[in-house]
């Protein structure tokens, strides 16, 4: 890998478990303010009463997805291995892993956020699968590749910035 690719990787990504959580965190916060009302909306239309309903089932839906990260990110990243190789660039990695990930997360949410927002676990999500998953999968690659990533990957490069100058002080100092 280039050095310039490997530095990419070193200063956009978690190095350890607090960065993941922080990264995740910022991640999902973002996600799910923005996918939640949009999808929830296109199903139900576009007002100030669904918006408001939305804000009700948020949490549960947050915690869903937070879950639901930890449980496929190792599913993902070894996916992300099979279709990308180490030589690759890192905007080529970036994209292949949240392909990877929105595929896998949505396919659950799209039945699971319906359960929630129903407050019931009915058939109908399953039944409406092949309809709705397309679109809230397109929904969520969008965000999440867009929105969601650059700004969790540019707070921690900012964040790694600090953390770097601050160890570099240290050992002059």
């Amino acid at each position: 890998m280039h050095k310039h690719e490997h530095h990419k990787f070193h200063m956009r990504l978690p190095r350890g478990k607090r960065e993941y959580f922080m990264f995740m965190m910022i991640i999902s916060i973002i996600s799910v303010n923005i996918i939640a009302p949009l999808i929830t909306m296109l199903e139900l239309g576009f007002s100030l009463a669904t918006w408001a309903s939305v804000l009700k089932i948020l949490p549960f839906i947050w915690i869903c997805v937070v879950v639901l990260v930890l449980l496929t990110n190792k599913p993902a990243q070894w996916l992300t291995n099979k279709i990308i190789l180490p030589t690759d660039s890192f905007n080529a990695h970036i994209i292949v892993n949240i392909l990877c990930c929105v595929f896998m997360m949505s396919i659950v949410l799209t039945i699971v956020a319906m359960w929630i927002a129903s407050k019931e676990i009915s058939l109908e999500p399953i039944q409406h699968f092949i309809y709705r998953w397309p679109r809230n999968c397109a929904i969520s690659f969008i965000v999440e590749a867009l929105l969601a990533q650059p700004i969790a990957r540019f707070v921690m490069h900012h964040y790694h910035v600090i953390v770097d100058r601050s160890k570099e002080a240290l050992l002059e100092g």
